[in-house]
């Protein structure tokens, strides 16, 4: 029985993935310490999800409470497992611009320093491995901002028969823009992730996400904006709105959708692959689109304050072409609309919220 290890278990696509890759017959080596609930607080934190992991695959589960910038503990765990490891997934990550201009040190650490860890640990132990990193479509910086948008009623768009009407893909630049420090400590892994794949020749990959989402997310004021706001509309806290007057675009995957990349590149992996991922022309909103349906699921109104100014290094528009990838697997497609996910993260999570706010 073969394992895959992935860092973030308790997250939104790390516990995806565990869940996922148990119900195909393997195991999985879990490596979280709910760092999360440091960057954003005891809202954010992962330990629910971690108990519901532990519950639902019992022995088919193996957690370490491991901070992944500690190269030793994470050597002790690859030098007793790797003969057994069928794939590296990298999720775990500090996400967020606001936490990572307070403390870029403990970013850039977290998310660059940490993935040469891992690329090290696995060209050292197991270079057949392939291993997935969740990368950012922030690794474009606000060169996104640049293009020609339309103010439309709901929000910013693209003309039709524009390069990336359909979505940006992977031919767009990484130079001379605002990435936000954030941005650029996922650049570094990003780089790191595809010179190990060229250099040593190992199966590696970066999925470039657009916003991850799904009902397993610890969503927060920072980070998570789509389970944040079904959040705020169950339990009628107030929403922030940053900038662009609400009308920012985001596509959003589901985290299985997501997953179920990982799966099929693991089946066939590549060297040094990149791919952008999101919920392109498929699934996508704007922030006064979402805050409609939300209402209309939740059966609440949103309490809403707008900020004019925008986060550094936002994106006005942002929606992923993901044909690259359909062309290389063209077995997967979506199964997640906007609709469904936002639907499924009320019916999970209402309980939950409810009884933490009373």
């Amino acid at each position: 029985m073969k394992s895959i290890l992935i860092t973030g278990s308790a997250g939104l696509v790390g516990s995806e993935s565990a869940l996922h890759f148990a119900s195909k017959g393997h195991t999985i080596i879990g490596i979280d310490n709910d760092m999360r609930a440091k960057f954003f607080g005891p809202d954010a934190s992962t330990r629910w999800s971690l108990r519901n992991l532990q519950k639902e695959l019992g022995g088919r589960y193996s957690h370490f409470n491991v901070d992944i910038r500690d190269k030793k503990k994470l050597g002790e765990i690859f030098k007793s497992r790797y003969r057994n490891i069928k794939a590296i997934i990298h999720t775990a990550a500090q996400p967020s611009h606001d936490w990572a201009a307070r403390d870029p040190e403990t970013d850039f650490s977290v998310n660059a320093v940490s993935t040469l860890n891992l690329l090290e640990l696995a060209r050292r132990y197991c270079p057949e491995t392939p291993f997935v990193f969740m990368s950012t479509n922030k690794v474009y910086g606000d060169l996104p901002n640049r293009l020609p948008l339309i103010e439309k009623k709901t929000r910013w768009e693209l003309a039709r028969g524009h390069k990336y009407c359909d979505g940006i893909d992977e031919t767009m630049s990484i130079d001379q823009s605002k990435h936000s420090l954030f941005g650029a400590s996922k650049i570094a892994a990003d780089v790191l992730v595809q010179e190990y794949g060229r250099y040593f020749n190992m199966p590696t990959v970066c999925f470039r996400g657009g916003c991850l989402t799904g009902p397993n997310h610890s969503g927060t004021i920072l980070h998570g904006f789509l389970s944040y706001l079904m959040k705020c509309a169950v339990t009628e806290k107030e929403y922030f709105i940053f900038g662009y007057k609400g009308k920012q675009v985001r596509d959003n995957i589901h985290s299985h959708d997501l997953v179920r990349m990982f799966d099929e590149f693991i089946k066939r992996p590549r060297r040094a692959e990149v791919y952008n991922t999101g919920g392109s022309r498929f699934s996508n909103c704007s922030m006064i689109e979402a805050i409609a349906l939300c209402e209309e699921i939740a059966g609440n109104k949103v309490k809403t304050k707008y900020c004019t100014k925008n986060r550094e290094g936002d994106h006005i528009w942002y929606i992923s072409n993901v044909n690259k990838f359909k062309m290389d697997y063209p077995k997967w497609n979506y199964e997640h609309g906007i609709e469904a996910i936002l639907a499924e993260i009320y019916t999970k999570n209402r309980d939950r919220w409810i009884k933490e706010k009373s």
